[in-house]
């Protein structure tokens, strides 16, 4: 790892798309829609994409009833689906096109309930050195859940 932070990184596709898209009414809600026509199972719990920036992506997801389980809260597969959002789109806004990246897993606490909407928050504090990374390697991407 460098000590580069969030932001210091190479600019890509992903986050320029962010960056024109907010410039537009509404903006954040169509970079939303159109990453949900990309992965579609990612509409389901109706991701509204609040940040965007090299590593670090933060998605919001509304307290309906598509969202709640059986007993009125946050059901937690949509709430791992809003990580996985966070997690693909820190991982588009970071990673250059030299490197790819794919999910190998996801480690997975129930430390709270949530009876409204939840927010979720992929970051690193410190981003890759991609150029130092020249065959398959695990990288961990912290979560927080609010």
């Amino acid at each position: 790892m460098t000590n580069n932070t969030p932001g210091d990184s190479p600019d890509t596709s992903l986050h320029r798309l962010w960056q024109k898209a907010t410039r537009l009414p509404f903006g954040s809600r169509l970079f939303s829609a159109a990453v949900s026509l990309k992965a579609p199972y990612f509409r389901t719990v109706l991701p509204h994409v609040v940040d965007v920036r090299p590593g670090r992506c933060e998605v919001r997801g509304p307290g309906w009833w598509g969202n709640r389980n059986h007993i009125g809260t946050f059901h937690v597969i949509a709430a791992l689906n809003l990580a996985e959002m966070a997690m693909g789109v820190l991982a588009e806004a970071t990673v250059p096109a030299t490197h790819r990246w794919i999910p190998v897993g996801m480690n997975v606490r129930y430390p709270a309930m949530s009876t409204g909407g939840l927010t979720v928050t992929a970051e690193w504090t410190e981003i890759p050195d991609f150029s130092a990374i020249t065959s398959g390697q695990d990288i961990d991407v912290p979560l927080r859940f609010v």
